[in-house]
C-alpha cells in the first residue's frame, strides 16, 4: 500500500539527500517548484502467495525536476538549441521520458530489470502490470488547476519548496480509474476542515516542517470521461454551488485565486470582473512571463494532455502497444481544489 503523504516524503527525501546543494535556492531568501514521476511496483502473484493479504510495494523516485521558468516568444530559436518551458513539471516528465528509453533499451537487450515485457503484438512492448507511475508536483499546477475559490475565512497558507525543505508537506492524489485497488486512494485536504497537524524535526538542521493529514479519503478518475466545452465562459461548479451552502455548510467562496497564465490569443479571454467572476475557467492558456509574452501551454493544459495521449512521447509510441498514463497526481500543500484538478486535467 502507499499514501500522497508518503509519495511527497519520498519526493521531498530524494531532493534533500540525492541532489547536490549546488544549484539549489538559497533558503532565506529563494523559493522553486519541484515535482517528481514515482514507480511504485508490487510484489507479484508468485511472491504474495506465502503471506496472503500482505501486499508490500517498493517506491522510487525515477525521476525529478524543479523551476519555475519560461522563456518569452522572442528568444525561441527555430533550431531547438534552447528549452522553451522550464517549468517543474515539464522538466520532470521531460526527464521521465529519458527513463522510459532507458527501460526499452533495458528490454530490448533482453534484461530482467527492465519495466517493459513483450507485448502481444509482434515488436511492441508493454509495462509490467504490477507496476504504476505516481506523478507529484510540490504546487498546483499553473493554468486552469490554479483558479481554485477563496473561502471566507481563508485560512489555508501556501508554502515554498525551499533549498533544503523538509519532507512529509500535506499532499493530494488524483488517481487513475480502475487500475488502482482500494489502497491507492488519495488524502486529500478540505479548506480549513479535518486536519492533523504533526511536525516533524528534519536531520539537517533545525527547521520543522507540517504534515498535514486530512480524515477524509476521496478518490477521482484521470481518464477522461466526457466533453465539457472548452469555449464555456462560467464560474466552475464548486463556486456556484459553494454560495448556496450556508450555516454549518461549507464557507462562502468570496473570491478565487488568480493565476498568471493568459488565456490563447485568438480565442475567448477572462472577464477580468473583480471577484468570482475574474477568470474563464476550462480555457487554454499559456504560462505567464515577464514581459514577453510566452507560448509554452500550461502546465495543467500539457497534464490533460498526457492524460490523453500518455507520457511516452512520440517517438516511444513507435514502441509500446498501449500509451503509458500516470496513475495518480499528488500535490503538496498550497491552495488546493479537487474540484478544479478534476475540471482542468479530467473534464476538459
Amino acid at each position: 500500500m502507499w499514501s500522497a503523504d508518503e509519495i511527497a516524503e519520498l519526493c521531498y527525501l530524494h531532493y534533500r539527500t540525492r541532489l547536490p546543494k549546488q544549484g539549489k535556492p538559497d533558503r532565506n531568501r529563494e523559493w522553486t517548484s519541484l515535482a517528481a514521476v514515482v514507480k511504485v511496483e508490487s510484489a507479484t502473484q508468485r511472491e504474495v502467495l506465502p503471506s496472503p493479504g500482505n501486499l508490500q510495494v517498493t517506491k522510487e523516485v525515477v525521476a525529478m525536476g524543479t523551476g519555475t521558468k519560461c522563456i518569452g516568444q522572442n528568444k525561441m530559436r527555430k533550431t531547438g538549441d534552447i528549452l522553451n518551458d522550464s517549468h517543474a513539471e515539464i522538466v520532470a516528465k521531460r526527464s521521465f521520458q529519458r527513463y522510459l528509453l532507458y527501460q526499452m533499451w533495458l528490454a530490448a537487450s533482453h534484461q530482467q530489470c527492465s519495466i517493459f515485457i513483450p507485448g502481444t503484438e509482434t515488436g511492441k512492448w508493454k509495462l509490467k502490470p504490477n507496476i504504476i507511475f505516481v506523478f507529484f508536483s510540490s504546487h498546483t499546477p499553473c493554468g486552469d488547476a490554479s483558479i481554485i475559490p477563496i473561502s471566507e475565512p481563508e485560512n489555508q497558507l501556501s508554502k515554498p519548496v525551499t533549498g533544503d525543505d523538509a519532507a512529509g508537506q500535506s499532499a493530494e492524489c488524483i488517481s487513475n480509474h480502475d487500475r488502482l485497488g482500494p489502497e491507492d486512494k488519495r488524502k486529500s485536504e478540505k479548506m480549513a476542515s479535518n486536519h492533523i497537524i504533526k511536525r516533524m524535526k528534519t536531520d539537517d538542521d533545525d527547521y520543522s516542517s507540517v504534515i498535514t493529514e486530512d480524515l477524509a479519503v476521496q478518490q477521482v478518475s484521470v481518464k477522461r470521461v466526457g466533453d465539457t466545452n472548452p469555449k464555456s465562459c462560467e464560474c466552475s461548479a464548486e463556486i456556484q454551488t459553494a454560495n448556496k451552502e450556508t450555516g454549518l455548510g461549507r464557507p462562502k467562496v468570496v473570491d478565487v485565486y488568480r493565476t498568471g497564465a493568459k488565456c490563447v490569443p485568438g480565442e475567448l479571454g477572462d472577464a477580468r470582473i473583480p471577484g468570482l467572476g475574474y477568470h474563464c475557467v476550462g480555457l487554454l492558456r499559456v504560462k505567464p512571463g515577464r514581459g514577453d509574452r510566452t507560448c509554452s501551454m500550461s502546465c495543467s493544459d500539457k497534464l490533460a494532455r498526457w492524460n490523453v495521449l500518455g507520457c511516452q512521447g512520440a517517438l516511444l509510441m513507435h514502441f509500446l502497444q498501449y500509451p503509458l498514463y500516470l496513475s495518480a497526481i499528488i500535490v503538496g500543500k498550497c491552495p488546493y481544489s479537487q474540484e478544479a484538478m478534476r475540471r482542468a486535467i479530467i473534464e476538459r
